[in-house]
């Protein structure tokens, strides 16, 4: 595994989920990123590494290898903070206590699917894209 590349798990079958991935995509001008749904052999392995409970945490995990691991509203923070566009709001946000944040996401992460929908599959990145994506 590429230890410089910073790996994104998101729910693969959430249609928010996927958007932010694209969202995140277009904006990743330094190609810093890799990603793999949660539901993947290679999501569950990593989560499995780190003995992230995923049942209690219904998150976004940004793993930095050899470094560390984000959830929640951490995890998007510190992602936006590596995208144009995303920077300045995310130096601002990041102020505001993790639990106050988490208490919004938190919110959205329980309503995703009603408000946005869900797949019956995982998203199949486009040939172009796959390279970016864990197997």
């Amino acid at each position: 595994m590429n230890l410089d590349k910073k790996i994104i798990l998101f729910d693969g079958v959430c249609n928010l989920c996927n958007s932010s991935i694209q969202f995140v995509i277009k904006r990743d001008k330094n190609d810093l990123f890799r990603y793999a749904a949660l539901q993947s052999e290679i999501g569950q392995k990593l989560i499995s590494e780190r003995n992230i409970d995923i049942i209690n945490i219904d998150s976004i995990i940004l793993i930095e290898p050899g470094v560390a691991y984000y959830t929640k509203s951490d995890a998007a923070l510190q992602i936006g903070m590596h995208l144009k566009g995303c920077r300045t709001i995310s130096r601002v946000l990041i102020w505001i206590s993790s639990g106050l944040r988490n208490i919004v996401y938190d919110y959205v992460a329980r309503n995703r699917y009603r408000w946005y929908g869900k797949k019956d599959q995982c998203m199949v990145p486009t040939a172009e894209l796959r390279a970016k994506f864990l197997n």
